[in-house]
């Protein structure tokens, strides 16, 4: 009886054994389209609180029973898929594309969209033939004015005068509405964050100074007659391990305009993924405002990444809208918990829309211009539609030595926040400025293509108290000059001769080389004391189609945010030209982003001719 009993309790101590131990499961998640690997994807046992997420490689590891389950693979934007482990230790899923669930109705402020199935990737990169739209009653999305940059006189005004812009919030945004079958508003296209929206093949820096400079000219693709400068800042890349370690503060909108499925939900899958991408030395708080605003999550180690990825499942979306309040308890926390050689930045995540509190650019600005002086940058993450205020997260970006983007899906958060995680929290360069001084004995005319809104004043060169954009790691800055040669007739700059007065131009000037002068401006993030380079630039007489793929691809790019813009000054371009320079530029093209460009504007070409 004795032995029986010493049997029983074995056999049953073995099976409560093997009930408890649990065996691992890796694998990788990729986009069933083309295989490429999507991060910041959720993996769960189902009927439990296990999970893990996809790291940058699209790799995941989680436990599980001995015994098995079903693991649950789910990301917005992507079909959800159930999958029963069995016995086997390695699960690759690959994930479809399911648009639907992101907006079963998309609202843009100028269309609505109905869709009937899953979009395929071709479809989302030209969907204007395939969906029936409805127009809404309503659209309060607001853009600031943009007055486009005309000619001028290089005999009279030498100098040209800006900030660097790193944002490409206007790109995503602009894509939003074309790949929803609608025209965006000719103010929503900037076309320098058209330009800056890809990375270019730039050479690393060798020198002292954290960026390095690359200029080109050759003929305009749209005029001829005219020639074309380019001009690129390479930012110094900094390896993901030797960054300084990050003191984030998310701050996130959680009010009632924010409960739509490309909003919140969006916005926590795209968080989810950042939160993949940080290390242990870096802590992330999180604040949120709808009503009120309140702190939901005390810095917490990225270690703890189970952690943070909870507390961001529990927000729900609900209430007005006390920006200003939230964007004062942000910063607070930011400052009670700062780094002093650390990354020490706030992350707004919003749809713009404030309306409780301070409300008013104006007021807003003081705020962020008045925080900010204590060291803590901001980046803003603009969500959805129909209701999106670009004019305001603008605003804040540029007051607060901060960055901008828009996410308009989930790879365009895979795009910002893993791809180019580096060049969005962490800056290298802060008040970068530019200013060009031309030849006129060899330029009639100027004009810069795009940065309307970051000129500055010739004097604010050399005045370090006057702001301008932060260079991050690895991020690329590219800038274009439209120039009429000396010597050229061009119906769009006639001025007559003066009759009071004459201006002369130095000998030397007619002897030089030089077509232009390009001098920089720039602090190390913890200075207040700017450093100058000075570079020279000579024209070579390089044909267009002798220039590098980074000439090419910037001129194809800005030309069709002129032909966006009904720009005066690509009149007999077109869409056809558009994408015949492109394809001719695309490069390796490693993600995707180029072939993306191209069939939109084959596809938003071709509704054009047909209309």
């Amino acid at each position: 009886m004795k032995t029986q009993f010493l049997m029983m309790s074995a056999l049953l101590f073995t099976s409560l054994g093997f009930q408890m131990q649990e065996r691992v499961i890796t694998g990788t998640v990729t986009f069933a389209e083309d295989g490429t690997a999507l991060s910041g994807v959720t993996v769960t046992l189902k009927g439990t609180t296990t999970g893990t997420i996809t790291d940058v490689h699209g790799k995941y590891t989680i436990k599980i029973p001995a015994n098995g389950g079903t693991l649950v693979f789910s990301s917005i934007g992507f079909r959800t898929q159930e999958i029963k482990a069995g016995s086997r230790s390695v699960i690759d899923v690959a994930l479809s594309a399911d648009v639907a669930q992101l907006n079963e109705v998309v609202v843009t402020g100028y269309g609505t969209r109905s869709y009937k199935r899953a979009m395929t990737k071709a479809e989302y990169a030209a969907p204007a033939a395939v969906y029936d739209y409805q127009r809404p009653d309503w659209n309060t999305e607001e853009y600031d004015g943009i007055n486009e940059n005309i000619f001028h006189d290089a005999l009279r005004n030498p100098l040209s005068t800006f900030s660097i812009d790193v944002d490409a919030a206007s790109y995503s945004n602009m894509r939003r509405f074309l790949n929803n079958g609608q025209r965006p508003p000719k103010d929503a296209v900037r076309i320098e964050e058209l330009v800056n929206y890809f990375d270019y093949d730039y050479e690393q820096p060798k020198n002292e100074h954290p960026f390095n400079i690359i200029t080109e000219i050759s003929s305009a693709p749209w005029n001829p007659k005219h020639k074309l400068v380019h001009i690129g800042l390479q930012g110094k890349r900094i390896a993901t391990e030797s960054l300084p370690p990050s003191n984030l503060v998310f701050l996130i909108d959680v009010s009632g305009s924010m409960d739509e499925p490309n909003k919140l939900p969006l916005l926590k899958s795209s968080f989810k993924m950042l939160v993949n991408e940080l290390r242990p030395q870096d802590h992330v708080a999180i604040v949120v405002y709808a009503g009120a605003a309140g702190l939901v999550l005390e810095p917490t180690s990225g270690a703890e990444k189970k952690k943070i990825i909870d507390a961001l499942d529990r927000l729900e979306a609900g209430g007005s809208t006390a920006g200003g309040a939230g964007i004062k308890l942000a910063y607070a926390v930011a400052k009670k918990h700062f780094k002093k050689e650390g990354n020490n930045r706030v992350i707004l995540a919003t749809d713009g829309d404030f309306n409780i509190g301070e409300s008013s650019n104006a007021a807003m600005e003081q705020l962020i211009e008045k925080e900010k002086q204590g060291g803590v940058f901001l980046t803003l993450l603009g969500f959805g539609m129909g209701n999106y205020k670009d004019s305001k997260m603008k605003t804040l970006s540029m007051k607060g030595n901060g960055n901008y983007a828009y996410i308009d899906n989930i790879m365009e958060a895979k795009k910002v926040l893993v791809n180019e995680f580096g060049g969005t929290l962490f800056t290298i360069a802060k008040d970068v400025k530019l200013q060009v001084e031309f030849n006129p004995a060899k330029v009639k005319a100027y004009r810069l293509i795009g940065y309307e809104n970051r000129l500055l004043k010739n004097e604010d060169f050399n005045n370090d108290k006057k702001d301008a954009g932060d260079l991050g790691s690895g991020h690329t800055v590219t800038a274009l000059y439209e120039i009429i040669p000396v010597g050229v007739e061009s119906e769009f700059f006639t001025i007559d001769p003066l009759k009071y007065q004459t201006t002369k131009i130095d000998p030397s000037a007619a002897k030089s080389k030089e077509l232009m002068t390009v001098k920089f401006r720039y602090k190390h993030p913890e200075s207040e004391t700017s450093k100058l380079i000075v570079q020279p630039m000579m024209d070579n007489g390089v044909a267009l189609n002798q220039t590098s793929d980074n000439f090419r691809w910037s001129a194809a790019v800005a030309a069709f945010g002129m032909l966006l813009r009904e720009s005066e000054y690509v009149k007999s371009y077109s869409y056809n030209d558009v994408v015949a320079l492109a394809q001719g530029a695309k490069g390796l093209d490693k993600e995707g982003y180029r072939i993306e460009f191209i069939n939109m504007v084959k596809s938003y070409g071709g509704v054009v001719a047909k209309r």
